[in-house]
């Protein structure tokens, strides 16, 4: 089967669940002998992708996506113009600039990408269906995600293919969007949804999330949870000597990490757990380094700033040495998530995780027994 898979690309500046899953699914989908190719938007895929969409170009780039939104005359330009904006030297810059887009203040784009051919963007759409078209020719379209289902109408209608689609962790994005657009932009994905054939959900707890709040029906939703290869995966010692507590996320507030730190800081002042040691991976954008540098005048003020690590490397193989030093992982989101890449990685090396009763935490260590689970709304209870 020729299969079309269109990801978002981040650029490789965080550890990215979605791009993680969608790199290993593209992996085993032409281990399984399909003919799959992997279509960045927005930024390239640097994440674990190497040699994976080397030929392919960036479509619906980062700065012309911008600059389309913001300037009418930008929805004109000819393709030599809007070349220089995709060039890759471009497009790493917008990647270093990530940080200044979080969801609230981009409601208006993320509505006019689910708007599809009437949205500012036609053009980057009207490129992609040509390229397609003329280039690939699949015999089915599948979207990473449901920010990307303006896309799907057009699709079909041009293709005559069917088109799926994967959801996992929209909707933070989403609810992050400041009013009125995150209605907005919720109703446009309901709208959107009559285009898709199928819908992929990572756990039966955000198949149900997402049914309800786009209006899916029960037929065209599947569950599928997510896997990883687990060649070339060494596992953890578990001596406990020292013990070590990980967290592999964005090194962000909405996904914890402060939580963690204070439980490390509480832990620390155990006599018994003196030794106690906290790494930390997984990138950070923005307003993020700034968060993660109060943490760490926190742990220098307790006297631990020299037992905490933070780390910016998180490729594979570096993620695969991290894993393997851990004693226990956890990235406390209070909120959930969809599923958490993070668990699977961390028990593919053996390693025991802890995380709120929140999301499809639950649901995914219940069906591993992989690791604990703990009340959120109790202050003491991560600890």
């Amino acid at each position: 089967m020729k299969i079309v898979y269109i990801v978002p690309g981040t650029g490789g500046t965080f550890y990215c669940q979605n791009c993680v899953r969608d790199v290993d699914m593209v992996r085993a989908l032409r281990n399984h002998g399909h003919d799959v190719v992997m279509v960045p938007v927005y930024l390239p895929i640097l994440i674990d992708a190497t040699g994976l969409s080397k030929d392919v170009p960036v479509f619906f780039g980062g700065v012309n996506v911008y600059l389309q939104q913001k300037f009418g005359i930008f929805r004109k330009t000819p393709r030599w113009l809007d070349k220089l904006f995709d060039s890759p030297w471009m497009l790493r810059r917008a990647a270093a600039l990530e940080g200044s887009t979080e969801s609230a203040r981009l409601g208006p784009m993320t509505l006019s990408m689910l708007e599809g051919a009437m949205g500012n963007q036609k053009k980057e759409l009207d490129r992609l269906l040509d390229w397609m078209v003329n280039h690939e020719k699949p015999d089915i379209v599948h979207l990473s995600n449901s920010l990307l289902l303006g896309m799907a109408a057009e699709i079909k209608s041009c293709l005559r293919v069917p088109v799926v689609c994967t959801l996992q962790d929209e909707e933070a994005w989403l609810d992050g969007i400041d009013p009125p657009y995150d209605k907005r932009c919720w109703q446009a994905m309901s709208d959107r949804a009559a285009d898709v054939d199928a819908f992929v959900a990572v756990s039966e707890w955000y198949g149900r999330e997402m049914r309800e709040r786009m209006g899916v029906p029960e037929d065209k939703m599947h569950v599928v949870s997510v896997g990883i290869d687990l060649s070339d995966r060494g596992r953890a010692s578990l001596s406990f000597d020292p013990p070590v507590i990980g967290y592999l996320s964005k090194m962000t507030e909405s996904l914890g990490l402060g939580l963690l730190t204070d439980a490390f800081i509480q832990l620390k002042k155990n006599p018994k757990l003196s030794a106690l040691k906290l790494r930390v991976t997984g990138g950070q954008l923005g307003e993020d380094i700034k968060y993660v540098a109060g943490l760490q005048k926190k742990l220098a003020k307790e006297g631990f700033d020299g037992d905490a690590e933070f780390t910016t490397e998180f490729d594979a193989a570096k993620r695969r040495d991290f894993l393997q030093s851990l004693s226990v992982l956890s990235v406390p989101a209070p909120g959930g998530e969809s599923f958490g890449m993070f668990i699977t990685e961390a028990l593919a090396a053996g390693v025991p995780v802890v995380q709120p009763d929140a999301g499809a935490f639950p649901e995914v260590v219940e069906a591993t027994g992989g690791g604990v689970i703990y009340d959120a709304n109790d202050p003491g209870a991560l600890a």
